[in-house]
């Protein structure tokens, strides 16, 4: 299959852009300046970017007490998992 090679760069790509974005955000909220929407953070975060939203969020001590925020990382972890099972299945 033609998608199975691409699913794990899918997801080093999600997981990296989301982890980079949180940290961005962190970064604009300490200067006062524009942020990153939430929307668009919960959104990629549920597209497979939890990993790295989960961990950005810890690192960077930012969106730790917003629960929907966890219930997003939680999920997009979820569909990691689901994507990497389903991709040790094809090979």
């Amino acid at each position: 299959m033609a998608i199975a090679p691409a699913i794990p760069f899918y997801l080093l790509l999600v997981n990296g852009y989301v982890f980079i974005m949180m940290l961005y955000d962190k970064r604009q909220a300490r200067k006062g300046s524009w942020r990153v929407q939430e929307g668009s953070l919960l959104f990629l975060s549920v597209l497979g970017g939890g990993f790295g939203g989960l961990v950005a969020s810890r690192l960077a001590r930012h969106k730790t007490k917003k629960v929907k925020f966890l219930i997003c990382f939680m999920l997009g972890i979820l569909i990691d998992v689901l994507f990497l099972w389903q991709w040790l299945n094809i090979r």
